[in-house]
């Protein structure tokens, strides 16, 4: 029985849904303690306790612990991922994007195809949103030979939630990649409102656009309306298409932050990721690192090292004999998994 420890690194959430995925994919128990010990609301919240039955029903899995508030979890899994129709709902406006980390991988490995509803979050300023994953994250996973697509039913903004998306995946053998940086493509600077007035959107991509001219290519804007969110919302993204992948960097609107400042936060995080040469963003360098392991390989550079990331490599090593290493220079990460 593998013994983690949920204070380590950054003391999250996220060292329980990775103990989750790897437990699934390697077949080993564990048990957990202290979760979220580093927050000031320590033990489950709903999105945890989801993503621990999620991960249970998928699995097979003996589970004790998983009510909301714990601070210990037991997860003996059958050792086989099933496949097919399901339906998770986190019951809050938790993310429902992180239960779906937590639940892909193994999908990809189960016995049949798999489509899932997840309920819950879909742009949380707290976890990665939903069109992050579409045009960042998913499109590495099929470079890596991964059948997979997201659908996005209707968002679900804080505080209310009550979003919908549909998960559907086809088994599969992740490949090794190596994440390069490659040419501009294209650049695209996009505003997302629900019961936000549109001048809020034009706002932000003026800013946006403004930040972005010294590019080869003027950016093309969008404007992304929701009318059917449950919760008024609003988000700025950039998404800069360069050598197949995309690097997508998001920007939260909340009250009394005027729109020209949430369009400079993702203009801002874009330059200054297209500055350092590196080929992923921090938050997507987090995500990779699990999909990479579990192909056994794979590279990238990042131009910020996250706790997160840190603590991600941590985890990993409890449940996998696969290197991971991190060669820290000054304005950039190169981060290589496996012995490549």
């Amino acid at each position: 029985m593998i013994q983690i420890d949920g204070t380590h690194g950054e003391g999250g959430g996220q060292i329980l849904r990775s103990s989750l995925t790897l437990s699934l994919l390697t077949g080993r128990p564990f048990t957990i303690s202290n979760i979220r010990g580093g927050r000031s609301r320590p033990g489950l919240l709903r999105q945890h306790r989801c993503a621990v039955q999620a991960a249970a029903r998928i699995g097979g899995a003996q589970v004790e612990g998983d009510s909301l508030g714990s601070a210990g979890v037991v997860f003996a899994p059958a050792g086989v991922v099933t496949g097919g129709e399901y339906r998770f709902a986190v019951g809050s406006a938790g993310s429902a994007m992180l239960v779906l980390q937590t639940i892909l991988l193994p999908l990809l490995s189960a016995d049949r195809p798999s489509r899932v509803v997840l309920e819950g979050g879909t742009h949380n300023p707290w976890a990665p949103p939903t069109p992050f994953l579409q045009a960042s994250f998913l499109p590495v996973l099929r470079s890596m030979g991964a059948e997979v697509t997201l659908t996005l039913l209707r968002p679900g903004f804080f505080p209310a939630g009550g979003g919908r998306v549909v998960l559907e995946v086809s088994p599969c053998t992740l490949a090794p990649v190596d994440v390069l940086r490659g040419p501009l493509e294209l650049v695209r600077a996009i505003a997302t409102v629900a019961g936000v007035p549109d001048t809020v959107a034009r706002r932000e991509i003026k800013t946006m656009v403004g930040h972005l001219r010294h590019l080869p290519e003027p950016p093309v804007p969008q404007i992304e309306t929701y009318e059917d969110s449950l919760s008024p919302g609003n988000l700025a993204r950039v998404e800069i298409l360069h050598g197949g992948h995309t690097a997508c960097f998001v920007a939260f609107g909340e009250r009394r932050r005027r729109a020209e400042q949430v369009g400079r936060s993702a203009a801002q995080a874009a330059m200054a990721w297209l500055d350092s040469g590196a080929s992923v963003c921090e938050h997507l360098a987090d995500q990779l690192l699990l999909p990479m392991a579990w192909a056994g390989g794979g590279s990238f550079s990042t131009d910020v090292l996250s706790e997160h990331t840190r603590t991600n490599v941590h985890t990993i090593a409890q449940f996998m004999d696969v290197p991971v290493r991190l060669d820290e220079a000054d304005d950039r990460i190169d981060v290589t998994v496996g012995g490549g």
